[in-house]
This record gives C-alpha cells, sequence and structure tokens, in this order.
C-alpha cells in the first residue's frame, strides 16, 4: 500500500484540482473579485515571454556574429581571438554579478524557492538587469549554461515587480513568483505543460496552494509559450521523427532508470563538491576563474563545438545522426566537466539544458551497447536517449512528472511514453533511496549557510494551503 506520508504534497497536488472546483462553485463571487490578479497575470505573461524571446534572440545573434568574424581567420588565429573573446565576456559577466547582484549567479531556481519561504531577498531591480546582460555574455561566451535558468529567475523578478507595483498582499505575490518562473521555463524551451508541472514538483512546499494562484501559474505557461512560439519564432529545435519501440523491451528502461538514478545523485554532489573547491580558492583567485573557463570554452568553440553552450541542438543532431560510441563518451565527459565548471564560475545560466545533453549522450552509448549485445531493435538507440534526458532529469533535479512531460514537449515522441515514465519513476526512486536530494532545495541550503541563515527542516515541511482570504 502506498504510504502518504512518505511522499509529501502527493495528496495536496492529486486533489487539489477538486477541492478547489468545489471552493469555486461555494464562492462564485472570487471568479470576478480576482478578475485584477488574472489580468496581472496576463501581463506577467506578455512581460515575461517578451523577454524570454530577447534573450533567446540576443545570445543567437551573438553566437552568429561570432561566427561570421572567425570565419575571415585561420585556425590558429581562430583559437587565439575565440578565446580572448570568450574570456572577456565571462569576466564580464563574473563582475556584474559579483558586484551588482550576487544571487544572480547560476540558474536562480533556489533563489525564488527561497523567495517564496520568505528566505531569500527576490531584489527585481538587480535581477532583471544582471541576469539579462550577464546571461547574455556568460551564453554568449560558449560556456556550457542553459538560457533556462536565467529566463526563470527573470519571470519571478517580473512577478515580484508587479507585486510592489500593484501592492499585492503575500499570497499574491507568492501566486506571481510561481507564475513568473512557470512562464520563464516556458519561454525557454516552449514547454507550457512542464512550467506548470515544475512549479507543482519543485515548489510543493512552497507554492501556496490556492484556485487563482494554480490557474494562474497555466495561464502564465500559455500566454509565454504563445509569444515564444508564434510571435518571437523561437524556441528549441528537438523534434523527432517519430518513434516506437515494442512492449516486450520496457524492461531495458526498468534498468535504464536506476542507473540514471544513481548518476543524477553523483551529479548533484560533483556540482555542490564543484561549488565548495571554487569557493575555497584564495580572494583573489576568483576574478580568474570565469575568464580561464570562458577561454576553455572559446577554444573548444573552435575544435569541438559540440562540447560548448546550452546543447538544445546538440541533442537534436546526436540523435539523429548517431555518432561513433567514442565520440559520445568523449563528449560526455567534456560537457559533464564542462558543466561543472561553468556552473561553478559565478556566472548566471542554468543546468537544465546541459543536463539533457548529457543525458542523450548516456542514453545513445546504451542503445549502442545493446546493438552489441545483440538487440538489433529499430530505434532503440533513439528511444534510450530519449528516456535517458527524463531520468537524468528526474534522478537530478527529482522531479520525474516534469522531467517525462519536458521531454515529451521538447521531442514531440509521445509514442515512447511508458519507456520515459518507467525511466522517470525508477530514476527517482533510486535517487531517493540513495539519500539523493533536489538540487535547487541543496543549493539553496548551501547558500543559506553561507549567509549564516537558519536552515529550514525539510523533512516535516508539508505543502502550504491556503484559504480564499487567507494571507500568510
Amino acid at each position: 500500500m502506498l504510504d502518504i506520508q512518505r511522499w509529501p504534497g502527493l495528496t495536496e497536488i492529486l486533489i487539489f484540482p477538486i477541492t478547489s472546483s468545489v471552493h469555486l462553485v461555494k464562492n462564485k463571487e472570487n471568479l470576478f473579485s480576482d478578475a485584477p490578479y488574472f489580468a496581472i497575470i496576463v501581463l506577467l505573461g506578455i512581460i515575461s515571454g517578451t523577454i524570454g524571446v530577447l534573450f533567446h534572440l540576443s545570445v543567437d545573434w551573438l553566437f552568429e556574429s561570432r561566427r561570421l568574424v572567425l570565419a575571415g581567420f585561420d585556425v590558429s588565429t581562430q583559437i587565439v581571438v575565440s578565446m580572448a573573446f570568450s574570456a572577456l565576456l565571462a569576466l564580464a559577466a563574473f563582475l556584474l554579478v559579483r558586484y551588482y547582484a550576487p544571487e544572480a549567479a547560476g540558474s536562480g531556481v533556489q533563489e525564488i524557492e527561497g523567495a517564496m519561504e520568505d528566505l531569500r531577498p527576490l531584489r527585481w531591480k538587480h535581477i532583471l538587469p544582471v541576469k539579462f546582460v550577464g546571461g547574455f555574455l556568460s551564453l554568449g561566451s560558449g560556456m556550457t549554461l542553459g538560457r533556462e535558468g536565467p529566463t526563470i529567475h527573470m519571470g519571478a523578478a517580473v512577478g515580484q515587480a508587479l507585486s510592489e507595483w500593484f501592492k499585492l498582499r503575500t499570497l499574491d505575490r507568492k501566486g506571481l513568483l510561481a507564475a513568473g518562473a512557470a512562464a520563464g521555463l516556458a519561454a525557454a524551451f516552449n514547454a507550457p505543460l512542464a512550467a506548470v508541472l515544475f512549479v507543482i514538483e519543485e515548489t510543493r512546499s512552497q507554492f501556496p496552494y490556492h484556485l487563482k494562484t494554480y490557474m494562474g501559474v497555466i495561464f502564465a505557461s500559455i500566454i509565454s509559450a504563445t509569444i515564444t512560439e508564434h510571435i518571437g519564432g523561437v524556441g528549441p529545435e528537438l523534434s523527432i521523427p517519430e518513434v516506437s519501440l515494442p512492449l516486450a523491451i520496457l524492461p531495458i528502461f526498468l534498468v535504464l532508470g536506476p542507473v540514471l538514478g544513481m548518476l543524477g545523485v553523483w551529479l548533484n554532489r560533483s556540482i555542490i563538491f564543484a561549488l565548495d573547491q571554487f569557493d575555497r580558492l584564495p580572494d583573489k583567485w576568483h576574478h580568474y576563474n570565469a575568464p580561464i573557463v570562458g577561454a576553455v570554452a572559446g577554444l573548444l568553440i573552435v575544435i569541438f563545438p559540440a562540447a560548448t553552450g546550452g546543447g538544445e541542438i546538440l541533442v537534436h543532431r546526436i540523435v539523429l545522426d548517431h555518432p561513433g560510441t567514442s565520440a559520445l563518451l568523449a563528449l560526455f565527459a567534456i560537457r559533464y566537466v564542462m558543466t561543472l565548471v561553468s556552473y561553478s564560475s559565478g556566472v548566471p545560466g542554468g543546468i537544465f539544458a546541459p543536463l539533457l545533453a548529457v543525458a542523450s549522450c548516456a542514453g545513445l552509448v546504451v542503445g549502442a551497447l545493446l546493438h552489441l549485445a545483440g538487440w538489433n531493435i529499430e530505434h532503440l538507440a533513439v528511444g534510450c536517449a530519449i528516456a535517458s534526458m527524463g531520468g537524468l532529469f528526474a534522478g537530478s533535479i527529482r522531479a520525474p512528472l516534469v522531467g517525462v512531460v519536458l521531454v515529451l514537449e521538447l521531442t514531440g515522441a509521445y509514442e515512447l511514453m511508458l519507456p520515459v515514465l518507467i525511466t522517470c519513476s525508477t530514476a527517482n526512486l533510486m535517487a531517493h533511496k540513495m539519500g539523493g536530494r533536489p538540487i535547487y532545495e541543496e543549493l539553496l541550503e548551501r547558500t543559506l549557510r553561507k549567509e549564516h541563515q537558519p536552515v529550514p527542516d525539510k523533512q516535516e515541511q508539508l505543502p502550504v494551503e491556503l484559504g480564499p482570504d487567507e494571507d500568510k
């Protein structure tokens, strides 16, 4: 029998739509009294989606400009120019963060969770410019970072700004933070359903469960994704040709999932370890971390471009092209290390996209090994790659439903629902058994300890469920 007590938030997530609907029927006037809140949600979705589109286009423009400039040089000159340019971009991003908004380093998801728990301030006047410009510089340098970190943080910052402008109460403010984060994720990946689930799963202990806050997250995600897809015309091109696998091979994913769960726990511990090692360096060395990593990224842009950047386009390419096992292993190793050092260097950037790219490499290697073992099944390698993206996400972020929906929305491989669901579920269970914790929870606690703030006990913390008039 399922032990509900061992799964905080599960009961609330399952019964929330029902209880909210009943409450709405009993209090019909709330639908109209909440109209101003939903008007602000529409504005939030529009602003967050527009910022996400501009951010994406800006980074793309910088990469294209670099490519055109480098094309006019010989290879040796390309290396020197690329390394110097990337080092300068990374240094500028680091200095901007260090001296204007230290909380803008990394992805920012942990800062949003801290703000929703009233543990961390969300200084939107600092976050918006630093995250946009700093993220533009760090991603433009070629570091192995994802654009979803900056867009999520900027979306929440927009929510904070609107909360202050309209003088909203605490419940509505936290609802806007969550809705802004969802809108930012929807803008980054054009995956609105995954964005909604991300808020529900990732912030289950902070999110104020109420009909209008819940629906606000949905509406903000829809609006942001609409702007991203139809107005901006941008979004990751990860669509995979129609693939399907026979049910007889599902046991493969029962094994693959736990392996990815272990890898997810290892990845989280590696990130924390890398951050700690960078912090232990003498203070005068901190200014060199980012430009050194940037210079390495600049070198790789010329000699091994697949190892740089977030990896969204890379995933699509390697899944379709099936590079050799040796190339995949090299790509896995380099991108894994580059993800750690890029994230630890103190510049803005996310880990979602790099995580998906690393996982796709691992999945393709598994598929190649199965082929050598005699499993000559069409699309098996592709299926392993797609399932691995969700599995590693579940093992690291500890949000299995988000992993399933995000991967399926990105790739369109809905016929692989069962393999992906099995992989994500078993990966999450293995990570739980190993004592692994959500990476953003660990990052938030690490930040609180550095700031000498008390760390809340997560063991007994349950989701916040507020009534229609309750304001905590």
